[in-house]
């Protein structure tokens, strides 16, 4: 068995504008999808989500607010997942909820250390 980071990216967004109830609805989908991937034994671990706010520094010593400055879209959070192949865990990123909403998982193997 392997483990593999699935990085979970979606568009930025004004966060005031949703709902509680929209929120619960988004929480519960995320608690359901990662519980399915419990459910059958995937789970290697879940990554904390984070914030919005950060900086990025480019070569150079060049610094910038914000990881999201020249993007529409933010990395929200990680899982890191066991399966057998790539194929597989890709698989288990089927029914993420940032796909809803026209968001990606990116699924890459991590190495194993030396």
């Amino acid at each position: 068995m392997q483990e593999f980071m699935l990085l979970f990216r979606q568009p930025t967004y004004d966060q005031s504008t949703i709902t509680p109830q929209e929120l619960q609805a988004l929480i519960k989908k995320w608690q359901d999808w990662v519980g399915g991937i419990v459910a059958q034994g995937k789970l290697g671990s879940a990554g904390p989500r984070l914030a919005q706010e950060g900086k990025v520094l480019r070569s150079g010593g060049v610094i910038t607010d914000g990881p999201f400055v020249e993007i529409r879209e933010r990395l929200g959070s990680f899982l890191i997942v066991k399966a057998e192949s790539l194929e597989e865990a890709t698989t288990l990123a089927h029914g993420c909820p940032a796909l809803d909403v026209d968001g990606s998982v990116e699924i890459r193997p991590i190495m194993k250390q030396r």
